[in-house]
């Protein structure tokens, strides 16, 4: 499979859209697709509609965009997302978790942080972030946290308490003492994550 990834390069900005979403990867490819389609247009669909120079241009500056988004996009790949958490990441986990068990807020999200810039596709980390969040009164980050990681691929395992969660926003409680739920609510929503507590 990681062959493959490296045919994004064709097309510029795809790289950095197909790989990580970014919007700038999006509005470079958006930016050539438009300067392919005119100079096509001006080229072969209405030859009469303007001059040979105005032509000339148009692919010369499609041609440009190509090269030096091709080049940049060459020299600054995307490395591949690890899809496996590695024992480093599984460690770091393990401490945010004790530290959240702790009530060690501080430590707590360090930790997760630590883990999401090593492993940023990590479900399980992101919802226990967005969990942090919403016990230390930070609604709009724990908002975003969540509703982001409800939207990726590796929110799917996670979905139930993804919505306990943005509930208990939306009803303003800081903590989880009037409802019957674990104040981890992470083991109960994927059989995957059985392995890392035999780790922990």
């Amino acid at each position: 499979m990681a062959p493959f990834r490296y045919l994004t390069l064709v097309w510029p900005g795809l790289p950095w859209l197909w790989l990580r979403g970014s919007l700038m990867g999006l509005a470079l490819a958006l930016a050539f697709a438009v300067s392919l389609d005119i100079a096509v247009v001006a080229t072969w669909i209405w030859p009469g509609l303007v001059e040979l120079p105005f032509v000339l241009g148009l692919w010369t500056a499609t041609a440009v965009i190509w090269l030096v988004s091709t080049v940049s996009a060459a020299s600054a790949f995307p490395s591949a997302i690890p899809a496996v958490r590695a024992a480093e990441a599984d460690a770091l986990f393990a401490r945010a978790r004790d530290a959240y068990l702790a009530r060690d807020w501080l430590r707590a999200e360090t930790r997760l942080r630590e883990l999401l810039d090593l492993a940023p596709t990590d479900g399980e980390a992101q919802l226990l972030l967005g969990t942090l969040l919403r016990r230390v009164g930070r609604k709009p980050e724990a908002r975003q946290a969540l509703e982001k990681l409800s939207r990726s691929d590796c929110g799917a395992a996670w979905r139930g308490a993804i919505a306990k969660e943005l509930h208990r926003l939306a009803a303003g409680r800081p903590d989880d003492t009037d409802d019957d739920s674990v104040v981890l609510p992470l083991r109960e929503e994927s059989t995957a994550a059985h392995g890392r507590t035999a780790a922990a």
